[in-house]
């Protein structure tokens, strides 16, 4: 509160006591008093805070009948919104007669430069964990945006810097992939609503600027189905690339379009997760010992006296719903009602390709903090391994079902022979070798096309101009040899 209450001069006096640069407009002497204050506060510095404030005031206040300067206008217009909230560390003090509650900040200036932005309602707008993005730091805590004027088109900027703590935190993290950075800056926008943790939410138009290029912003997943809008998934918005990682200001501009719903963005400092770091740890904190998971098959199935159905067995599959392979890691939603398990492995994958976290099962909400690992089902799984099915029983023990090998069969459907043949001239006689006449039958092959049209019409043509008797039977043209009509 002391140093937004500072002139040009006094900046320059108290940043020159610790060595800093003293050059620059007001909002970046600002922007590294503050940053100074936050970081690196020691006594001496806050003496010097203090002893600045109270040389300032004392001369205003002896001064008699003399208009305010316009240096001295109210806090209220030089107030502006904060990342962080260290009133522990520092003294607020008052410098208004209005009970303004002014939290400590650095270098943020929202919905334009030296205006005050509305304060966040009590409670402040939060927005929901995502387990692929660990936050370390949050630079600007969830601040509505505010339209300027009655135009549809808005655009609201913010001005910070990164400390150096944080700039070599960037810069020694690995790379996911080149280019991307594992410890990123990212933007994230909601609806401002205090009621619950928020998802995150893109306005209408959304378009971001960081310093003079703009950073892309997921597009929207075609919709195959029909009279059904694509949806766009919104997601943090990484602006590590296109940003100063040094002591240099950092300016980021949202352009949204304005049509009567309320929005809030934040900035963080996070360390993006992969699927196989989710999955390690899901291994370390998130296996349901056997003997539990066996206690809830009995509970499962447990005589319920006002039932006339008794169940006496559950069937549970060990082929996993996402990719019909059999199960490596089973896993489930405590919150599931339903045995049946997916695999941790493709679950996290495809949520990191694509975040729904709904089960496969029961199509019903799976967050990752409430995934568990069935130990028992684990168990079966190396125990059991010539079966992709088994059933539990009443006692919490278990049995295999195995499938019925498929019996061979041979073709049903008969060998016309022509030639020598039995009676009703299915089968070859035998000759006097006690062989079948195999050499000297003719085939038919009946999966073929043996009423084509055209013979039909022979074949009408020659009885009508023979009336004398049947002709004798002709031998057919088919190819010879044997083949199955199955």
């Amino acid at each position: 509160n002391m140093v937004m209450s500072f002139r040009v001069s006094d900046l320059q006096m108290l940043l020159g006591f610790v060595g800093r640069s003293k050059s620059g407009l007001k909002h970046e002497l600002v922007t590294r008093a503050l940053q100074l204050v936050q970081f690196d506060c020691s006594p001496e510095v806050f003496k010097k805070i203090k002893e600045l404030y109270e040389t300032r005031y004392a001369k205003k206040s002896s001064e008699v009948a003399q208009p305010q300067p316009q240096q001295h206008r109210s806090p209220e217009a030089l107030s502006i919104h904060s990342s962080y909230d260290r009133g522990s560390t520092v003294a607020r003090t008052s410098i208004s007669t209005t009970n303004i509650d002014y939290p400590a900040l650095y270098g943020k200036y929202l919905n334009g430069l030296g205006r005050l932005p509305p304060k966040v309602a009590k409670p402040e707008v939060r927005l929901v964990k995502l387990p692929f993005y660990t936050t370390l730091d949050e630079l600007l805590k969830p601040t509505e945006l505010v339209p300027q004027n009655n135009e549809k088109l808005q655009e609201s900027p913010c001005i910070f810097a990164l400390t150096p703590r944080q700039v070599e935190l960037i810069r020694n993290s690995r790379e996911l992939q080149p280019g991307v950075k594992s410890v990123q800056v990212v933007l994230r926008i909601c609806y401002t609503d205090t009621s619950s943790p928020q998802e995150d939410q893109y306005p209408p138009n959304i378009a971001v600027k960081v310093n003079h290029s703009y950073c892309s912003v997921p597009g929207y997943y075609p919709s195959n189905k029909p009279g059904v809008e694509p949806k766009r998934p919104c997601r943090p918005i990484n602006l590590t690339h296109l940003m100063y990682l040094s002591a240099a200001t950092n300016r980021i501009t949202v352009t949204w379009g304005n049509y009567g719903k309320s929005y809030s963005v934040g900035l963080y400092l996070v360390r993006q997760m992969t699927s196989a770091e989710l999955l390690q740890r899901l291994k370390t904190i998130g296996i349901k010992h056997p003997e539990l998971c066996k206690a809830l098959v009995k509970e499962k199935l447990r005589l319920d006296p006002d039932s006339e159905i008794a169940t006496t067995g559950v069937r549970v599959s060990l082929i996993c719903p996402l990719v019909k392979m059999r199960l490596s890691v089973p896993c489930r939603a405590e919150t599931c009602a339903h045995l049946q398990c997916f695999d941790a492995v493709f679950y996290l994958q495809m949520n990191e390709k694509k975040p729904t976290w709904m089960c496969p099962v029961c199509d019903k909400p799976a967050p990752y903090d409430q995934l568990i690992i069935d130990g028992l089902l684990s168990k079966i799984l190396t125990e059991c391994e010539d079966a992709d099915e088994i059933e539990y029983l009443v006692d919490g023990s278990w049995c295999p079902i195995r499938a019925e090998k498929e019996r061979s069969c041979s073709p049903q459907c008969p060998i016309l022979v022509l030639g020598s043949s039995d009676v009703n001239g299915l089968l070859p006689t035998p000759n006097s070798n006690g062989e079948n006449g195999k050499a000297t039958a003719d085939v038919v092959d009946l999966t073929l096309d043996s009423s084509s049209s055209e013979e039909e019409e022979e074949e009408d043509e020659e009885e009508d101009d023979d009336d004398e008797g049947p002709q004798p039977k002709r031998r057919c043209s088919y190819e010879k040899g044997l083949v199955s009509a199955c």
